[in-house]
C-alpha cells in the first residue's frame, strides 16, 4: 500500500525529527530552531514505517493476548508520529505558511489512510476485543479498565465491527471527510487575510482609539500604503464594531466578516454540504440515524434529547430577557439620535454606549490596568495561590516564533512540572480565536513521570510604538493593553493549560485535556471567573503609567457591568448551538433544489436553524457557519453545546469557592482549590466526568448558580 515506504533513518543526521529521543534542549523540548519545512514529509514517512511496525510487533505476537502485551503495547505504538504532529499541526494553526499548508493538504489523504489501516486492522481487534471480553476477570486500575474500555470502543466506533465492504466505504468517507474539513479551515484563514481595506481619510475613524488607529496605521505601512488599513483580525473586527462611529463602515466591515467564504475563491458553502453528508454516511454505517448521534456517544450529555433539554431550558429562561434587552437598546439609541431599527453592525456599536452611560465604565478606562506583562503576573499567581505553583521564563529553550514566551514551571515542592508556551499577538500565519494545547502530553513509563509541554495561543493587543503615530520619540512603546474581554481569554486558555500541566495520569491518551469534549471547557470557563474578584484583581491590576491599584469604584463598576447583556451573550451561544445541531441531527442527505444556489440554500438552512433565538433583523446573503471552523473543521461538530454545558458546571463549581469566601474571607481557598485539583486536574480522562465533578462538588450540578452568576432570576422576579 501507499504507505510502506522504505525507512528513511539514514536522514538522521540532518531531520531533527529522527533523533527525537536525544534532543538536547532543556527537558527535551522541540528543536525548533532546527527543524525546517523540508523536515516534515520524511519525518511522518518514517513515522508511518515506524508506527506500523509496532502494530505489527502486537499482531504478530504468538503469545495470548493481555493487557500488557495488546493494550499498554497500542498505546505506545506511534511514539515517532505523536511527536511529529505533535510540532507539525500545532504550527499549522500558530506560525503557518504557503510551504506548511501545502503539506498539509499533502499529508491529509496519508494520515487518513494510515489510521485507517489501523483502525481497520483485524487481527490487531481481535486480540484487543480478547482482552476487552475478559477485563471482570482482569485485575487492572480504574485508569486500566478506562482505557481499556475507551481504545476497545474507538476501534468499534471508527468500523472495527463492520463487514468487510462497509470497512472499505468507511476508510473512503474518513479520507474524504478529513479532506474537506482540512479545507474549510484554509478557506476561512484564507479568505480572512485576503480582504482589506484602506481608510485614506481619519474622520472616517471617528470614534477609535489612538491605539487602534496607530495599529491601522502600521497595517498600512507594512503594506506600502499610507492611511489606515483594516482587515478582519479581532484586533480591527472588535474595535471597529463597538466604537466607530461611520455607520456604514462597520456595515461593510461586518458585511465582510459575514460572508467569508461565501462564494468567490474561498467558497465554503459547498464544502458544508458535503462535509454534513459524508458524516451523515458515516453515521449510517453504525447504524445511526444521524451523525450527532454517533457524536454523542462518549459525552457527559449521552445523547441529543440531553443536548436539547439544555439549549431549550436555557432559551426559555434567557430569551425573555434579552428581548427586554434589544428593547432597552432600541430606546436607547432613539433616545440618543439613531431611528432606524438597529441591525447586527449596530449592536455592538450601541451596547457599548449603553454599557458606558449605565456603567460609566469602558475597555478604555479599564485597560491602563491591563498591561500584558501585568496580566501575566497576576495569571501566574492565580495558580501559585490556588495550587502552589510557580513559572520562570529560560530564553535557552527554542520556540518556534521570536515572540513566544517558553516557561518552566514547578509545584509547591519546587519540582518540575511542565514547560508552558505562551504566544500572545496576532500574526498572518495565525489564525483567529485563542487556543490551548501540548507539544508533548504527560505519561508514565515505570516510575519516571514524563511531564508535559503545554502551550497557549492567543491574539491580543500588540504593543504601541509612538513612531507609529508619527511621534518623535524613538524606541519608546507603549505596552500591550489588554481588555477586560482579553484578560478573560487569557484566563480561560491558561484553565486548559492548568489542566495539561497538573494532570497526573499513567496513560498519554487518559492525561490532561483528553477528556469528553463537554467536560474539558469545565476548567477554562471556571478560571475565568476570578477576573470579577477584587481580592484576584489586587494582586496585579495596576495602572501602567502610575503604578497606581485599580479604584475600588472600578472594580464595582466592573463587577456590576459584567452581567450586562447576559441574556443576549447567551442567546447568540445557543443560535451556533442550535445551528450545529441543525446540521448534524439531519436524517437525508442535505440537498439544493433546483430553484436555488448551494450559497443560498447553506444561508437559507442556518438562517431557520437558529430562527427561534433570533433578536436582530435578518441581514440578506450573510451567515456565519461557511466561517464557522469550529464545527467544521475543529472537531466540535454536534458539541457546540459543551460550551454552554460547561457554563453550567463552571458556574456551579465555582460557587463553592464563592462560599468558602463568606466563610474564610478569601477566595483562594485552600480546601476547594485541593479538591478541585485532584478531582478535576489531575484526573483526565481516567474516570468518568460526572463522578469527578460529583466527587469534587459532591452532587450534580444544577442551573441555579449560572442564572444567578448572569443575574437572571433577579430580572425575572423584579
Amino acid at each position: 500500500m501507499a504507505l510502506a515506504v522504505t525507512s528513511l533513518s539514514a536522514m538522521a543526521d540532518e531531520n531533527p525529527f529522527f533523533n527525537y529521543k536525544n534532543w538536547d534542549t532543556p527537558h527535551g523540548t522541540y528543536p525548533f530552531d532546527k527543524i525546517r519545512p523540508e523536515h516534515y514529509m520524511p519525518a511522518f514517512e518514517e513515522a508511518f514505517v515506524r508506527g506500523l511496525a509496532d502494530i505489527d510487533a502486537i499482531t504478530s505476537n504468538p503469545e495470548k493476548p493481555t493487557f500488557k502485551n495488546t493494550i499498554e503495547a497500542y498505546e505506545k505504538a506511534g511514539e515517532m508520529l505523536s511527536v511529529v504532529a505533535g510540532c507539525f499541526y500545532n504550527l499549522t494553526n500558530a506560525e503557518t505558511n504557503d510551504e506548511l499548508q501545502r503539506i498539509e493538504m499533502e499529508l491529509s489523504p496519508k494520515m487518513s489512510e494510515y489510521s485507517s489501516v489501523i483502525r481497520l486492522n483485524e487481527k490487531l481487534f481481535a486480540r484487543i476485543k480478547e482482552v476487552y471480553e475478559q477485563r471482570d476477570k482482569l485485575k487492572l486500575t480504574k485508569e486500566q479498565q478506562k482505557m481499556l474500555c475507551d481504545i476497545y470502543d474507538s476501534f468499534a466506533n471508527n468500523g472495527a465491527n463492520l463487514d468487510p465492504e462497509d470497512k472499505a466505504e468507511y476508510k473512503h468517507l474518513t479520507a474524504q471527510l478529513s479532506q474537506l474539513t482540512l479545507t474549510f479551515g484554509q478557506n476561512v484563514l484564507k479568505a480572512t487575510n485576503a480582504w482589506t481595506l484602506l481608510i485614506t481619510r481619519e474622520e472616517d475613524l471617528a470614534g477609535l482609539n489612538d491605539d487602534t488607529k496607530q495599529l491601522l496605521a502600521a497595517n498600512a505601512r507594512k503594506k506600502g500604503q499610507e492611511g489606515w488599513l483594516l482587515d478582519l483580525r479581532p484586533t480591527t473586527y472588535i474595535p471597529v464594531m463597538q466604537d466607530c462611529a461611520n455607520r456604514d463602515l462597520r456595515r461593510e466591515l461586518y458585511t465582510a466578516y459575514n460572508t467569508r467564504c461565501i462564494g468567490g475563491d474561498f467558497d465554503n458553502t459547498a464544502v458544508i454540504r458535503d462535509i454534513v453528508n459524508t458524516r451523515l454516511l458515516i453515521a449510517q454505517l453504525f447504524g445511526k440515524k444521524n451523525y450527532a448521534e454517533k457524536a454523542l456517544v462518549k459525552t457527559m450529555a449521552e445523547n441529543t434529547g440531553n443536548v436539547y433539554k439544555l439549549l431549550d431550558e436555557l432559551r426559555d429562561n434567557y430569551m425573555p430577557v434579552a428581548r427586554q434587552e434589544v428593547d432597552e437598546l432600541q430606546q436607547f439609541a432613539a433616545a440618543n439620535g439613531f431611528y432606524g431599527t438597529l441591525q447586527a453592525w449596530d449592536w455592538s456599536y450601541w451596547s457599548k454606549r449603553l454599557k458606558n452611560e449605565k456603567y460609566a465604565v469602558s475597555d478604555d478606562d479599564i485597560r491602563p490596568y491591563f498591561p500584558l506583562d501585568a496580566v501575566k503576573e497576576g495569571v501566574f499567581g492565580l495558580a501559585k495561590r490556588l495550587y502552589g505553583i510557580t513559572f520562570r521564563e529560560n530564553k535557552n529553550i527554542p520556540v518556534y516564533h521570536p515572540e513566544v514566551c517558553a516557561y518552566e514551571v514547578f509545584d509547591e515542592k519546587g519540582q518540575f512540572l511542565a514547560v508552558s508556551y505562551a504566544d500572545f499577538h496576532p500574526r498572518e500565519g495565525k489564525r483567529g480565536g485563542a487556543w490551548m494545547n501540548d507539544f508533548r502530553p504527560q505519561y508514565k513509563t515505570g516510575r519516571t513521570d514524563h511531564r508535559p509541554h503545554i502551550v497557549n495561543v492567543m491574539n491580543f493587543t500588540r504593543p504601541v510604538t509612538f513612531e507609529a503615530a508619527g511621534e518623535n520619540f524613538s524606541g519608546l512603546t507603549k505596552p500591550a493593553l489588554l481588555t477586560y474581554d482579553e484578560v478573560r481569554t487569557f484566563l480561560h486558555e491558561f484553565g486548559h493549560g492548568l489542566h495539561g500541566m497538573l494532570t497526573r495520569c499513567q496513560y498519554a491518551s487518559m492525561s490532561g485535556t483528553n477528556v469528553p469534549r463537554d467536560f474539558v471547557e469545565l476548567p477554562s470557563q471556571f478560571n475565568e471567573n476570578f477576573i470579577d474578584e477584587k481580592e484576584f484583581l489586587d494582586t496585579f491590576a495596576r495602572h501602567y503609567l502610575t503604578g497606581e491599584k485599580m479604584p475600588q469604584e472600578l472594580i464595582d463598576k466592573m463587577r456590576r457591568s459584567s452581567n450586562y447583556h447576559a441574556a443576549y451573550a447567551c442567546a447568540r451561544q445557543l443560535s451556533f448551538g442550535y445551528l450545529d445541531m441543525a446540521w448534524h441531527t439531519l436524517e437525508t442527505p442535505f440537498e439544493v433544489s433546483d430553484c436555488q444556489t448551494v450559497e443560498q440554500a447553506v444561508i437559507d438552512f442556518g438562517n431557520k436553524a437558529m430562527l427561534e433565538v433570533q433578536l436582530l433583523p435578518d441581514v440578506p446573503g450573510t451567515q456565519m457557519e461557511t466561517a464557522f471552523t469550529h464545527i467544521f473543521s475543529g472537531g466540535y461538530a454536534a458539541g457546540y453545546y459543551s460550551y454552554k454545558w460547561s457554563e453550567l458546571l463552571d458556574a456551579d463549581a465555582f460557587s463553592v469557592f464563592k462560599e468558602a469566601a463568606r466563610k474564610n474571607g478569601s477566595i483562594f481557598d485552600k480546601k476547594s482549590a485541593e479538591l478541585f485539583r485532584k478531582n478535576i486536574l489531575e484526573r483526565g480522562g481516567t474516570e468518568n466526568p460526572m463522578q469527578l465533578y460529583k466527587r469534587f462538588r459532591g452532587g450534580e450540578p444544577t442551573i441555579n448558580a449560572l442564572m444567578e452568576r448572569d443575574g437572571i432570576k433577579a430580572i425575572i422576579i423584579k
